[in-house]
């Protein structure tokens, strides 16, 4: 796959997510990183889920020592989120999406 020269939106998020395997931990990390990119970055983000077993080279080249791990590309800088992904406001405060979620009290 060709990387375009051309930098994307600056409002747009290019998402990578290695997993090993079509395992219980790898699906659930899939569901919670599309559901993110559905309902909070709706039309903004660029999910590219890559297998390690399927594409070890592109495991080395990323330097992946643990699965699920979610590495965000753009905007920069570059971030990696290592482990189940179930702490979403994690991910969130990774993604720069804090100041969008409204606290009632």
């Amino acid at each position: 796959m060709e990387k375009s020269p051309a930098s994307p939106p600056p409002d747009k998020h290019v998402l990578r997510l290695f997993v090993a395997g079509a395992t219980v931990r790898s699906r659930q990390a899939i569901l919670r990183v599309r559901e993110l990119c559905a309902t909070e970055l709706k039309d903004l983000c660029e999910l590219e889920v890559i297998d390690i077993y399927q594409q070890p080279a592109l495991a080395r080249e990323n330097q992946i020592v643990a699965t699920p791990t979610l590495i965000i590309e753009f905007p920069p800088p570059l971030r990696r989120f290592i482990g189940n992904l179930a702490n979403i406001t994690g991910l969130f405060v990774e993604l720069d999406l804090i100041k969008k979620v409204k606290i009632t009290g």
